[in-house]
């Protein structure tokens, strides 16, 4: 009798438990350079279990999973969680989002945890190993900007360095926060490799390394804003011990360093002088114009290019056209740019290739074309003019009074009075002669007749279902082989990566144990495994491969391990599971 009533005590106990998951925080509150350490908790032993993306946080340690199960004055308690060591990105409210494990089959997700996020707060540390000198005096990020008063499309730059100490050691860096340059047109410098050389700053000795060179052509005029650049650095300080081999200790800390904002007045372009057909551009130029040929037969087409070549603001200016008369054809120009962008500013040449076609015979006057730049060596307007082409077309009609009066451009759609040429039309609409009627035709009776043709596959296709869905076993089966599948692809994407690997190969065997077993994640046991393989009639060497193979997953985690042998491990997952496959009676 007593028996009966712990039995019925234990069964109330299990059903009146719940289930939960639930994640903890060490702190709620903490400071910009502290770390946070994340738990998801869950009492109930469970699979895929899938952690949230962390947003502005850098994970610097886990997951590492840990699994504990105590029985107590006849009461079993299981706990299992995965912890994770995050470092904030930023201040402010950040949130840990829900993660989800799936437990029974069913899905379950923690509620999201805020945390708040403060300056950066100072440290205990170890009075034997308190750095030699302090983070905040040896790094200094500087941005060095060329000429603080331009004129509007004056090329600036702004290169940006960072000294450090002879005395620390940089391990890794990161961009926080890019600069933003609005108002201004901006180009980045490419720097293909990071070289320490040596500097002053404040009149002390400092190594440096110019992390990024940007060009600027401010747009507008008064005071325009350099937002600042930010980053984070891991460094190494050196302390006052050392070792027995007389090494100086060092010690790992993180510092966050920022340029200031820099504020530029630019100047306007003086109103005094400004030509009509100033156009904005800036710096040194020559202006060319030059025409391809200027003997032309009937028919023959010219190309007339307008070239500016110098140093300024190439790409930010428009090129002058050029007046032809008005018996010629031009065509829209192809542009084309041979600019480069050192540190000094652009340089080189763009160009307007125009396709000119004459239409009469006779000779032509191309007009003097004019170019306006401001000089920034004389801080004055200048002018450049091309000379007067004469165009000689040899032969072909003659022009009449009123195609000389005409307007610049010959419309398309015109026939010329010489007959010569006459408008293609683009379009057609073409009409068959002979046309079949709809009805009565082939294609109808084979739509009136198909829909009665699929009547019979339509019942064959809703039985098959109604068979499928009702074989919940069997759907549960396919379920678990595809998920022992998924695992055993994903332990195969994660091959050069050992612990992911591990975590990936360990939940295949378990989802391939539910398929194959009909047991869930917390009733596998090493004895009851082997039990019900070799009922199973599954040999003794491959039960015991596959217990070995389980055991190693998690100890394989945190040992050390060759590539090769992870590589052993995949192949052995698979020959095991294509053994299992084969010899299991299902």
């Amino acid at each position: 009798m007593r028996k009966i009533v712990f039995l019925l005590l234990m069964l109330t106990n299990s059903l009146l438990a719940q289930i939960q998951f639930e994640t903890k925080v060490s702190k709620n509150s903490l400071g910009l350079n502290e770390r946070l350490r994340v738990d998801f908790i869950m009492n109930d032993d469970g699979d895929n279990f899938t952690p949230p993306n962390f947003d502005g946080f850098r994970v610097v340690g886990g997951p590492s999973q840990q699994v504990s199960q105590s029985w107590i004055n006849g009461r079993s308690s299981f706990q299992k969680s995965y912890s994770y060591y995050l470092l904030p990105l930023q201040k402010g409210t950040l949130t840990i989002r829900q993660a989800s494990v799936e437990i029974n089959g069913h899905i379950y997700k923690t509620n999201p945890v805020k945390i708040n996020v403060t300056n950066a707060i100072e440290q205990p540390k170890d009075p034997n190993n308190v750095p030699q000198i302090s983070a905040n005096d040896a790094l200094h990020l500087v941005a060095e900007v060329s000429k603080t008063n331009p004129y509007i499309n004056e090329p600036i730059t702004v290169v940006y360095k960072l000294y450090f100490s002879y005395n620390i050691g940089i391990s890794n860096w990161r961009e926080l926060n890019k600069p933003k340059y609005n108002n201004f047109w901006s180009q980045n410098i490419d720097i293909k490799e990071l070289v320490a050389e040596e500097g002053k700053y404040n009149g002390e000795r400092y190594r440096y390394v110019v992390l990024r060179k940007t060009v600027l052509y401010p747009q507008k005029s008064g005071k325009l804003e350099i937002e600042p650049l930010s980053l984070d650095l891991d460094v190494q300080l050196p302390t006052n011990r050392r070792d027995v081999f007389g090494r100086v200790h060092v010690v790992e800390d993180s510092k966050r360093v920022s340029a200031p904002s820099r504020v530029v007045t630019v100047k306007p372009l003086p109103e005094s002088g400004k030509p009509e057909d100033f156009s904005g551009a800036v710096g040194n130029f020559s202006f060319k114009v030059t025409p391809s040929k200027t003997t032309l037969k009937n028919g023959e087409s010219l190309e007339l290019k307008v070239a500016v070549t110098g140093k300024g603001n190439l790409k930010l200016f428009d090129l002058p056209k050029p007046v032809v008369p008005n018996s010629f054809e031009m065509y829209d120009p192809v542009h084309s740019e041979n600019v480069q962008t050192p540190l000094s500013g652009m340089t080189g040449s763009i160009i307007d290739s125009y396709t000119i076609i004459p239409q009469f015979k006779g000779k032509y006057p191309i007009k003097p074309m004019t170019f306006s730049y401001f000089d920034l060596r004389t801080n004055s307007y200048k002018r450049i003019a091309s000379p007067e082409i004469m165009i000689d077309v040899m032969d072909g009609p003659t022009a009449s009074q009123n195609d000389v009066a005409s307007t610049n451009t010959v419309s398309k759609n015109k026939i010329l009075a010489t007959e010569q040429f006459k408008f293609i039309k683009s379009k057609t609409k073409l009409q068959s002669i002979n046309q079949l009627d709809f009805f009565g035709s082939g294609l109808y009776y084979g739509l009136l007749i198909f829909p009665f043709l699929l009547i019979p596959a339509i019942v064959l296709f809703k039985k098959k279902k109604e068979a499928i869905d009702g074989d919940i076993v069997g759907n549960r089966i396919k379920k678990s082989n595809a998920l022992a599948k998924k695992y055993l692809s994903e332990a195969k994407k994660h091959i050069n990566n050992k612990e992911p690997f591990y975590i990936a190969l360990e939940k295949a065997l378990h989802n391939f144990l539910k398929a194959k077993l009909h047991i869930e994640t917390s009733e596998m046991s090493k004895e009851k495994i082997t039990e019900i393989l070799l009922s199973r009639k599954a040999t003794p060497e491959t039960v015991m491969s596959f217990i070995k193979l389980s055991e190693s997953c998690e100890f394989a985690r945190y040992a050390p391990s060759t590539n090769e042998e992870i590589h052993h491990d995949y192949d052995k997952a698979v020959a095991i599971i294509s053994d299992l496959e084969k010899q299991i009676a299902t």
